[in-house]
């Protein structure tokens, strides 16, 4: 029966229930009947309830002896509530307006939602008209009524919905589905229906729930945003779909704070910049998802480069280097073939025998692209005898690798095909593991603060242990058990902001992910700290302990980075192109007022240079004004100008960022603060105050 609580008893006299609100916490009398809506139906902001940890519509019934919480929008789960919501109302609309529209998976997502159908291609008129339709349906405040059904119920009220019987098909499975886990699980089905106050059905849909109780909790915070091709299940070989993209939030003015975000973010797009600062292309003839660095570009990648290979060494490192491809065979020692074989690109046939078309007619030995560092470093530590007091034993390198990214995924330098990891390798005692994981975050933590990333937590990523990806992970219970504990504990050791992520792990063991907020306050994951039992096992590592017998060590993957193109991609974005003057690709401009005054800055940017700063002189014909806006769009953090009392004086004159200047100061002076500032790696930009 609809909106019947399943676990729901008649109360007793003394029946009673706790309602947990914040710190809060109230005891009261059990009303026979007693709903979620009446203990919070008068709080818009409330828009389901927790009960023993699983998340209620606020229509259900509540029992003897539960603690009841309200799920608002203030947090996370309360906003996919509202946007699973409205991709119902989104759907509703759009089959309200084409009929033979066949209905696939609208999950939440982050900042949204979306709606896969099968329908003609839709149209930026297509979306007005359908959010004209979306407003109507919020005005009529329909409720949504959650009715259970069984398979062969689901099977004909859904009829006429292809997609949807193929999902009660599948029904545990369906969760492989992306966004299918909204629909349908393993237990039982049910059906959600928006009802009009006169009780008629106005549409439904499967679903798992929960949902907002009715449609006027939308208000006026939501809008559609774009649309999208998509295929069904997300395989190329099902059917295309059209994706119907749409946002939602608790009002209208976290609605307009979002659509400034995305203004900014525009603003700040690295691919964007990237043209304007000429830093890296792309090109069709070498293929999507592998950059080309131009000059600028490679400078600024050097550096991060520089950097971090010194940070390396001081934190005891050694230096190592690994070819692009190898055999097959040690893929499949490491575990990555099959575990990892949809992410590494095909085999490459050595002395493979072809037909006239090109086809292979006799294979020759299987070579792969790497994908990974860490099965070659093992063969590094294999490669002699390893005594426990060589432990710790760190390699690193800057290793290339190749992943097969889809095509519909690559974006810009955030998601790329060639990745150059600074890829590190510990090998330790299982006693020494705790401190060199601990070791490792703190290096880790050093470097996101250097390039000015603060606002970090860390994501703990284990294993899934009966969900769908279960038969993905490697190694015993208690492998896994001891290693969780380790990087949970020293997590938590950290004093920051710990976020679980189970199921998350790496096949060979769990895994600390470092999150770090940009400049608008956008999440990037940065850099890993992964907990390895496993490999050392499969390559048959060994060290010779202190009492003469062979143990196996453990081995912690570490990457500082993670990729170094991803990281440049959010630093370009963080600071929108206007880089610290230690990282700008160019960090001094000198422009003369006049032609005859370039000769002076030529001296003064050959004292720069001895000084290890990067400076150009602008002599092209341009005029001075042009010379200082261009000076201005390539976001250089000095400009240095000469005119002819500064030539008189021996001293040149400073233009800043923020349009603040410093006039008339002594050559020797301004290579000195530009030097100096440079040197000290200052993530601010140079102004004349904080130059005084």
């Amino acid at each position: 029966m609809a909106g019947v609580h399943p676990r729901r008893r008649e109360p007793a006299l003394s029946a009673q229930i706790t309602v947990l609100r914040s710190d809060e916490k109230e005891t009261r009398p059990l009303e026979t009947t007693t709903t979620g809506l009446d203990l919070f139906g008068g709080d818009r902001s409330v828009v389901a309830m927790r009960i023993g940890g699983e998340v209620l519509d606020l229509a259900r019934e509540v029992s003897d002896g539960d603690v009841v919480e309200p799920v608002t929008l203030a947090e996370p789960e309360g906003l996919s509530i509202l946007r699973h919501s409205a991709a119902h109302v989104a759907a509703q609309a759009l089959q309200g307006l084409r009929a033979d529209t066949k209905l696939g998976i609208g999950p939440p997502i982050v900042d949204g939602f979306y709606y896969d159908f099968e329908t003609e291609p839709l149209t930026p008129d297509d979306l007005a008209a359908v959010e004209k339709a979306m407003g109507r349906i919020v005005k009529e405040r329909q409720r949504f009524v959650r009715r259970v059904v069984t398979d062969a119920e689901a099977r004909e009220e859904l009829a006429s919905e292809p997609f949807k019987l193929e999902l009660i098909g599948l029904k545990g499975a369906a969760s492989d589905t992306e966004g299918a886990s909204v629909e349908v699980g393993a237990g039982e089905l049910t059906i959600y229906a928006n009802e009009r106050r006169d009780g008629s059905v106005a549409w439904q849909d499967l679903c798992r729930g929960p949902h907002v109780p009715h449609t006027g909790y939308l208000g006026n915070g939501w809008a559609l945003t774009r649309t999208s091709a998509a295929y069904w299940r997300g395989d190329q070989s099902n059917a295309a779909l059209q994706r119907l993209y749409g946002t939602a939030w608790a009002s209208k003015e976290d609605l307009q704070a979002y659509r400034t975000r995305l203004e900014e973010a525009a603003r700040r797009d690295h691919r964007r910049i990237g043209a304007e600062l000429d830093l890296f292309s792309f090109h069709d003839l070498v293929g999507s998802g592998l950059p080309l660095f131009h000059p600028r570009g490679g400078v600024l990648k050097r550096t991060m480069e520089d950097y971090v290979r010194a940070a390396h060494v001081a934190n005891g490192f050694d230096y190592v280097g690994t070819p692009h491809i190898a055999k097959e065979e040690l893929f499949h020692t490491s575990g990555h073939l099959p575990y990892y074989a949809e992410g590494m690109f095909p085999a490459l046939l050595e002395d493979a025998e072809r037909d006239a078309q090109g086809n292979v007619v006799k294979g020759g030995q299987a070579y792969r692209l790497k994908a990974m560092n860490c099965p070659m470093h093992n063969l590094i530590f294999a490669s002699r005898g390893r005594s426990y007091r060589e432990l710790p034993l760190r390699f690193f390198e800057f290793g290339t690798v190749y992943r097969d990214e889809k095509s519909g995924v690559v974006q810009g330098l955030t998601r790329v095909r060639s990745i150059t990891q600074d890829d590190s390798h510990s090998y330790c005692t299982r006693e020494q593991a705790p401190d060199e994981v601990r070791h490792l975050l703190r290096f880790v933590l050093g470097l996101l603060t250097d390039f000015g990333l603060t606002d970090v937590v860390l994501e703990l990523s284990t294993r899934d242990v009966d969900g769908k990806k279960a038969d993905k992970f490697i190694g015993t219970d208690a492998q896994w058990d001891e290693a969780t504990a380790i990087l949970a504990q020293i997590a938590e050791e950290s004093g920051l902001p710990v976020v679980p992520d189970p199921g998350g792990a790496a096949f060979y063991g769990p895994k600390i992910s470092i999150q770090a907020k940009d400049a608008i306050g956008r999440t990037w994951q940065m850099s890993t700290i992964q907990y390895d039992f496993n490999q050392p096992e499969r390559f048959g590592l060994e060290y010779t302990a202190s009492d003469g017998s062979r143990q196996r060590p453990v081995m912690i993957h570490s990457a500082k980075f993670g990729s170094i193109e991803r990281f440049m991609g959010v630093l370009i974005e963080h600071y929108a192109g206007a880089f610290p003057a230690w990282l700008s690709p160019v960090q001094v401009i000198a422009v003369p007022v006049a032609e005859a005054f370039a000769e002076h800055l030529e001296g003064v940017a050959g004292q720069l240079r001895a000084a290890g700063v990067r400076v150009e002189v602008d002599d092209s014909d341009d005029r001075f004004g042009k010379k200082i806006r261009n000076a201005a769009k390539e976001k250089v953090p000095f400009v240095l100008i000469a005119g002819g009392e500064d030539v008189e004086a021996g001293a040149v004159s400073f233009r800043f960022r923020d349009g603040s200047q410093r006039n008339g100061v002594p050559v020797a002076d301004a290579v000195a603060l530009i030097a100096d500032w440079v040197a000290g790696r200052r993530n601010d930009s140079p102004t004349a105050e904080a130059l005084a």
